[in-house]
């Protein structure tokens, strides 16, 4: 339904920058994949049970006896989980971030990048689907992704984890401020419903429902307009 929802908006001519999502989308291998696929850039949530391959390990393939098939390349060590993976790590090797002004001041947490691969049994089977459609083999290499991993204080291990596909040059800055961008849309949410009125609707025919939503969506769109515009001096 996402990726059918970002179609709709291509054949309008409209491509997000960048596509964020929270883990109820972000642990789908298949939704990652079709993000990839139509080039869309992405950073999105994940439980901290997804296994992963570190970025430098390597798949190799055993000798071959010289009889069969010849054996594919796999990776030689099993995989980890990416909460495993960024604990290891250690807090030192995480950073301050602050990524926005809170209602009680700056909103900061220590934050890790890293590279990693993919390696759950959904995300091989893409990559091998990937990769002979394009080259007629594979390799047995997993695409690379950036982890993202926050540990706040207070807490012994790393809490929350998000994969992105954004170049490596990107500020962690950056990929935190997209990773923690959720509470604009709860707050354009509850504008919506609270503020304009999207849960006021008592008829029961579906155009009257259809006008209602896009009347108050458009109201939504004008009050962001406002917000966004430079105010105008008052006249003296």
């Amino acid at each position: 339904l996402a990726l059918d929802a970002l179609d709709e908006l291509a054949g309008w001519g409209l491509v997000p920058p960048v596509v964020v999502a929270d883990a109820g989308d972000g642990q789908n291998a298949d939704f990652r994949a079709g993000l990839a696929e139509r080039g869309h850039a992405y950073v999105v949530g994940i439980r901290g049970d997804i296994t992963v391959q570190p970025h430098d390990a390597h798949p190799t393939a055993p000798a071959w006896c010289g009889t069969g098939r010849r054996p594919q390349p796999r990776y030689r060590q099993p995989p980890v989980t990416v909460a495993s993976l960024a604990a290891a790590a250690g807090r030192d090797a995480f950073s301050e971030v602050t990524w926005r002004e809170g209602s009680r001041g700056p909103m900061t947490s220590r934050f890790l990048a890293m590279r990693v691969r993919p390696a759950g049994v959904r995300s091989r089977r893409l990559a091998q689907a990937a990769a002979v459609a394009r080259h007629g083999r594979w390799d047995g290499v997993l695409p690379e992704v950036r982890l993202l991993a926050e540990w706040p204080d207070g807490h012994d291990k790393p809490t929350r984890f998000w994969l992105s596909d954004l170049p490596d040059d990107t500020p962690i800055a950056d990929l935190v401020r997209l990773a923690k961008i959720r509470w604009r849309i709860e707050h354009d949410y509850r504008e919506l419903k609270d503020g304009l009125g999207l849960d006021h609707f008592e008829g029961r025919s579906y155009l009257g429902w259809h006008r209602h939503v896009t009347l108050t969506a458009l109201a939504q769109a004008f009050c962001t307009l406002l917000r966004l515009d430079p105010k105008v001096p008052a006249p003296a």
